[in-house]
């Protein structure tokens, strides 16, 4: 299983950034898709997941912010992020919930 991330960047504060993550391997379509994420010097976080049927949850920093979605043809999962805050700022990474699949994650910088 292969999981790769892309789409993140620099941007500033208020700016918006869509990040990809494509698996390869299996089919996510059974599987709850999780985004999470690692600030410097800090802990992985959850930031959010969205389950086979389509349901979402997320963290509450980026509620209203955030969007995640899923296209099962292509093997993808996405987050759409609006708002960004320099508190964003972190590495993204993208998995199958439950399972150890991590890829190398997409840098999102936000800051003017």
């Amino acid at each position: 299983v292969q999981v790769v991330e892309s789409g993140g960047g620099f941007v500033q504060p208020g700016g918006s950034l869509k990040l990809s993550c494509v698996i390869s391997g299996i089919s996510v379509s059974p599987y709850t898709m999780a985004w999470y994420r690692q600030a410097p010097g800090k802990e992985r976080e959850f930031v959010g997941w969205i389950r086979p049927n389509g349901d979402i949850r997320y963290e509450d920093s980026v509620l209203g912010r955030f969007t995640i979605s899923r296209d099962n043809t292509r093997n993808t999962v996405y987050l759409d992020m609006n708002t960004l805050k320099s508190e964003d700022t972190a590495v993204y990474f993208c998995t199958i919930d439950g399972f150890a699949y991590w890829g190398q994650g997409t840098q999102v910088t936000v800051s003017l």
